[in-house]
């Protein structure tokens, strides 16, 4: 099975009979991420973001950024002495930088996404890594980041 076929199945599974008036790959990000499966909402969003070249697309693009900073933070949580993973956090800072630079010009909400808040638990979580001077990771799971669509209407 190929790759998208994979995907396209997975999401289906994330949002049964979803009526939403988004792709079932942008809701599968948010459930994925929230379970804590921060790999798997970059390859669900990156679906549709390698579909999408309309005016989503850097938004989309700083949304996958954002969940690989998280995949690296996790795997540095889970192996903090193994040659690879613990050094991850160099990366992680640099992902949350290049998916706020692209989330910038969306803010501050798109698509029902509140990316102020979004842009303060980016924030944290560098600051928090910069302070130990790339000794400490500020994830933990008992505290993972939750990202929820609000139901505002308005602006996309």
């Amino acid at each position: 099975m190929k790759k998208t076929d994979r995907i396209s199945e997975f999401v289906k599974d994330l949002a049964p009979g979803a009526t939403s008036e988004f792709d079932r790959c942008y809701l599968g990000y948010f459930a994925c991420f929230n379970r804590g499966e921060y790999y798997e909402a970059h390859d669900v969003l990156e679906h549709l973001w390698l579909k999408s070249r309309d005016e989503h697309h850097r938004f989309f693009k700083g949304l996958i950024q954002i969940a690989g900073a998280f995949v690296h933070l996790q795997k540095q949580y889970r192996r903090p002495d193994h040659p690879t993973d613990g050094r991850r956090l160099y990366p992680a800072v640099r992902l949350f930088a290049l998916g706020m630079e692209n989330l910038a010009p969306y803010r501050p909400r798109y698509l029902r996404l509140d990316l102020d808040n979004l842009f303060r638990l980016c924030e944290r979580q560098t600051q928090a890594i910069l302070a130990s001077d790339y000794s400490r990771n500020p994830w933990c799971p008992e505290a993972a980041p939750r990202l929820e669509l609000d139901e505002l209407q308005g602006r996309p």
